[in-house]
């Protein structure tokens, strides 16, 4: 029979590999976001406000980069919903403190991950379509306005994911409270820029007040992760 000690060990043990997966999860996450930013920056990414003409030209000649885009977003989704997961566990083992904000973020994670999956499959369409039109169509210029709500639609879930997670986290003692001011003010964000989502949709400039959100939720999961990782 083992001993009340070493079940406090192993529980103890256990804990620490979760928390370091969990960790490893949300690092590798935000790398492989930053990079599909940085293909998309690199290769010219239209904004919604352009010409559905440059729209079509644009995904003609960068296929190659929609399908490395693709294969990212395939290895990040899985991530968010391990990290979004694995920290419900994480609060529970801690006594529960903050559960409630967990489960908010763990549901909002996997309504997130549905959505960037219409997000991507969308735009998956648009590449293979783009090659063999020599000028945009309705179905296509739909296709690209669908592509463009969805992603608007986005903003304020993801906002409710680093809002939920950032307060489970510090509410059982996993993060300092600077932490969780920087999820809270990158969720905010986000939730504010999803009130246009129509406007975001058309091309609105109110959409760089959501990546600014987007960015200082990732330094916000970049920092939960290392913290997790290294506690």
């Amino acid at each position: 029979m083992e001993s009340p000690q070493n079940t406090a060990t192993t529980l103890a043990r256990s804990g620490f590999d979760r928390g370091r997966l969990v960790g490893a999860a949300a690092i590798a996450f935000v790398v492989l976001v930053v990079i599909e930013n940085a293909v998309l920056a690199a290769t010219g990414a239209q904004t919604y406000d352009a010409p559905t003409e440059e729209v079509l030209a644009y995904y003609a000649a960068n296929r190659d980069a929609v399908a490395i885009v693709s294969g990212l977003v395939a290895l990040y989704l899985p991530l968010l919903l391990v990290f979004v997961t694995g920290l419900h566990g994480l609060v529970e083992r801690r006594g529960g403190a903050g559960a409630d904000w967990s489960r908010l973020a763990l549901a909002a994670g996997a309504t997130l991950s549905a959505i960037f999956v219409l997000v991507n499959v969308l735009q998956i369409g648009l590449a293979l379509s783009a090659s063999e039109l020599a000028e945009p169509t309705p179905e296509f210029e739909l296709v690209w306005q669908m592509h463009a709500a969805a992603f608007a639609l986005a903003l304020p879930t993801l906002g409710t994911t680093f809002i939920g997670a950032a307060l489970a986290a510090h509410a059982s003692g996993l993060t300092q409270a600077w932490q969780r001011l920087l999820g809270l003010v990158g969720g905010s964000l986000l939730l504010a820029a999803g009130l246009g989502n129509l406007a975001i949709a058309d091309g609105s400039a109110l959409i760089f007040v959501g990546l600014l959100g987007f960015a200082a939720g990732l330094v916000w999961l970049l920092a939960t992760g290392v913290r997790l990782v290294r506690s």
